[in-house]
């Protein structure tokens, strides 16, 4: 029994007080609620963010996935196509694979909806009239793009990203002969649950502008341009949760703690009010 360094104090050697009561009560209210504030840390999980230069998708072969949903009220799906460009060399005009035309307005306007993939290299995808087998006299190019996105769909609650920051764009007050220049910065993006999964996307920033283009014939041929580059930056999002043992640590720190201060507080009202009686009972006598 040398060893027990939890040795009991007899109760009848104790006295209990109001004071130490109602330190105790506090004391269980405290230690309950911090025990709830950090289980329910331990719960949750945290998004750490985090940049470095790399390309995360070597798997995908040097491809970017995009989707693009754009109206044009004023334009007939005859005369509507998608091109696509790069620096790769890569040339299509009147790209069609995995994309539809629906009518809008009586049959007078469409609605473009694509997918389709671009080279991991700067270069432009444009909707035009350029496919079109005769050119309209005056083609209305005013739109809203409803999205624009890149790579795989992320549907995070707590990652706020860019990931179709041009949805929603309402160009239909703009001038109908006017071409619109979107220039975009794209920026990989990564996010790794706590499985360690990896999903693939990409955020963009946008500046635009307006302006009229005529043709080597002075025929006006408007357009609305997507001019795209990549971002050497990737940002990483990975969730995290924290350690068990650091959960099981930190209630022990709570308990202990808080314990000892309640002790040590409980103490000091006992001895000071037990000097103050005796200081009663010297005056009485």
């Amino acid at each position: 029994f040398t060893f027990d360094i939890y040795r009991k104090v007899p109760k009848d050697l104790t006295q209990p007080t109001y004071t130490g009561a109602f330190i105790s009560i506090l004391c269980c209210v405290f230690i309950l609620f911090l025990f709830l504030s950090e289980l329910t840390g331990f719960i949750a999980t945290e998004i750490v963010n985090e940049l470095y230069v790399d390309d995360p998708d070597k798997d995908s072969g040097g491809k970017i996935e995009v989707s693009l949903n754009i109206s044009l009220p004023n334009l007939h799906c005859d005369l509507v196509g998608l091109d696509i460009q790069d620096e790769m060399g890569r040339h299509e005009v009147g790209h069609i694979d995995n994309s539809m035309k629906i009518p809008l307005n009586q049959g007078d306007g469409c609605r473009f909806e694509g997918e389709f993939t671009i080279n991991k290299v700067p270069g432009n995808f444009h909707v035009s009239t350029h496919s079109a087998t005769a050119q309209p006299q005056s083609p209305d190019m005013t739109h809203t793009i409803h999205k624009l996105a890149f790579g795989e769909k992320l549907q995070v609650q707590n990652v706020k990203g860019a990931f179709n920051a041009l949805g929603g764009a309402d160009r239909l007050s703009s001038n109908p002969l006017a071409s619109h220049d979107y220039i975009l910065k794209i920026v990989p993006t990564v996010y790794e649950d706590l499985s360690g999964k990896q999903r693939f996307s990409y955020q963009y920033t946008v500046a635009n502008k307006e302006y009229v283009a005529y043709s080597h014939t002075g025929r006006i041929i408007p357009a609305i341009w997507f001019r795209y580059d990549l971002s050497p930056i990737t940002v990483k999002y990975t969730e995290k949760r924290q350690p068990f043992y650091r959960f099981i640590t930190t209630i022990c720190a709570i308990v202990g703690g808080t314990f000892t201060v309640a002790g040590i507080i409980d103490s000091c009202i006992f001895t000071a009010s037990e000097a103050w009686k005796k200081i009663q009972i010297g005056k009485m006598s």
